[in-house]
């Protein structure tokens, strides 16, 4: 069994710096300075713009409604249309050494998403993989309840010498995904069904958000040896020097 260097250090009140370290940690395990590593996080609130929201002729206009809605704008890491991350979601950002990442996407796409349905399985929840027809950021990899309101998204992004696997748990306050996302993906002209936006709370209510981490963790403990580790100095350096580059602009 392969081990896991694991991190859960958050930096909530500086969203664009919270991206970046995990930006920052796929860069070093990519230049073989950091071992495979996998950042559990409790992140502050922002809107997550993907690649083709930034070129989109809406932009400015959804930079703006997440603002004005009290969420911080960064551009995203990893995934497809924007995503919304507030203080009852987690992020997790696993960085995979690999010499050749494009030929092992799939791979990688489909035993994330397996195993956060296991996770949440073992909470109680119906669990499944798979597309919900309507839902925000669609991705084939995402998991929902029953197939009808989605719970986690999944993206990659690569580099030479390593793969970031990222994305978001949904653990409560889905009104505040959906009640966000209503004014920015208007502004993206972006059509979606804010009826299968879901979260685990709503379906087993004694749910916690550490609960929920746990459970992550006890699946991923199947597959590697975990090692909890603080971020080191370079890292958290390289991403101060990076975070600029994931925070939206003021004016677009």
């Amino acid at each position: 069994m392969s081990a896991l260097r694991v991190i859960r250090t958050s930096y909530p009140e500086d969203p664009a710096f919270d991206t970046a370290v995990s930006r920052a940690l796929m860069l070093r395990v990519a230049a073989g300075e950091e071992p495979e590593t996998l950042r559990i996080a409790r992140p502050g609130r922002m809107v997550a713009f993907g690649k083709r929201d930034v070129v989109a002729p809406g932009y400015a206009e959804g930079v703006s409604a997440a603002r004005v809605g009290g969420f911080e704008a960064i551009e995203r890491l990893a995934g497809g249309r924007a995503a919304v991350f507030h203080e009852d979601t987690i992020s997790f950002a696993h960085s995979i050494p690999d010499e050749d990442p494009r030929s092992h996407i799939e791979e990688r796409f489909d035993a994330t998403a397996e195993l956060m349905a296991a996770a949440f399985r073992t909470l109680g929840i119906d669990a499944r993989v798979g597309e919900v027809p309507g839902e925000y950021c669609p991705g084939d990899h995402s998991v929902s309840v029953a197939g009808e309101r989605k719970l986690m998204g999944v993206g990659q992004r690569l580099v030479s010498g390593a793969a970031h696997v990222g994305g978001v748990v949904v653990v409560d306050r889905a009104d505040l995904v959906r009640g966000i996302l209503v004014p920015v993906y208007a502004a993206l002209s972006l059509e979606w069904r804010p009826e299968t936006t879901g979260d685990l709370v709503s379906e087993v209510p004694a749910t916690t958000w550490d609960a929920v981490v746990e459970a992550m963790l006890a699946e991923y403990a199947c597959h590697y040896e975990l090692e909890e580790v603080e971020p080191g100095t370079e890292m958290v350096e390289l991403a101060r020097q990076l975070a600029p580059e994931h925070r939206s602009p003021e004016r677009v």
